[in-house]
């Protein structure tokens, strides 16, 4: 008798399903993920508020986790106040990492001093409660590499999310102990220096996520929303830029997942 191929499943490992475009079809685009084989979502926490609804999301779902971070935009509305707040959060059982938090110089949201600031402040409290960070960073390389490679390495364990960086960058963050995520990015017609990073990068440092609802891979681009369903699509991207089948990819994806964030990926 011919045996069936056994199930790949998914992890997307960065998603904002808390955020309100969302709100009218949350409960159906969970199911659609659970469609999809997507058998564990990690939502990410980008402010006290954010971080908060995520929480309450990993508590209505058992396949979902939750972060708790101030993202470099919101940096310079954390008061001093707020910290306690926020570090009570980490005690969480399903908190599993701290993020997203980084440096971005692109919106410019926050001044660079305070992001800085901020997200030195999240880096040592990382340190201190034995949890992984989601590292943001938009134009910031020239200041996000000293310090995660340099001031932090061997101390922490993390993630760099929706790379868009070269090569260069790429093998800096994997020497230095890190992992790095693409998105739908990956996907774009537009894409070819993150196809050949992604070609360099160990099998081992790599995760999969869709930053939903940002960054929908093609063929959805500008098309709708991005959503945790489309995290086959980023997977066969890096099967093909790697010449591997889509399966191995799942498997040491999950595997990479589980080993940082301390999750069980259900198959």
């Amino acid at each position: 008798m011919e045996q069936k191929s056994a199930k790949i499943s998914f992890v997307d490992t960065h998603a904002h399903l808390d955020f309100d475009q969302f709100d009218r079809d949350r409960d159906a685009v969970i199911k659609n993920a659970q469609m999809a084989n997507i058998s564990t979502i990690i939502n990410i926490g980008i402010n006290i508020e954010t971080s908060k609804k995520s929480i309450n999301l990993a508590e209505e779902h058992d396949f979902i986790y939750a972060t708790a971070g101030i993202h470099p935009h919101d940096s310079a509305e954390m008061k001093s106040d707020q910290w306690s707040a926020l570090i009570q959060l980490y005690e969480h059982p399903k908190i599993v990492a701290i993020g997203e938090i980084g440096l971005d110089y692109y919106r410019d949201f926050s001044p660079h001093d305070v992001q800085q600031q901020v997200l030195l402040k999240q880096l040592d409290l990382a340190v201190e409660h034995g949890l992984p960070v989601i590292i943001h960073t938009r134009n910031a390389w020239q200041d996000i590499l000293p310090i995660m490679t340099k001031q932090y390495q061997n101390q922490l364990a993390g993630v760099f999310h929706c790379f868009s960086g070269s090569e260069k960058e790429a093998k800096a963050v994997v020497d230095a102990g890190y992992f790095i995520s693409f998105t739908g990015n990956v996907t774009f017609k537009n894409s070819k220096s993150l196809v050949i990073a992604a070609k360099c990068i160990p099998l081992d440092r790599l995760l999969l996520e869709t930053d939903c609802p940002f960054m929908a891979p093609e063929p959805f681009r500008k098309k709708r929303r991005s959503e945790p369903a489309h995290i086959p699509y980023i997977a066969r991207r890096i099967a093909e830029a790697k010449n591997i089948d889509v399966a191995e990819v799942a498997q040491q994806t999950n595997l990479n997942a589980e080993k940082l964030f301390g999750v069980r990926v259900r198959n």
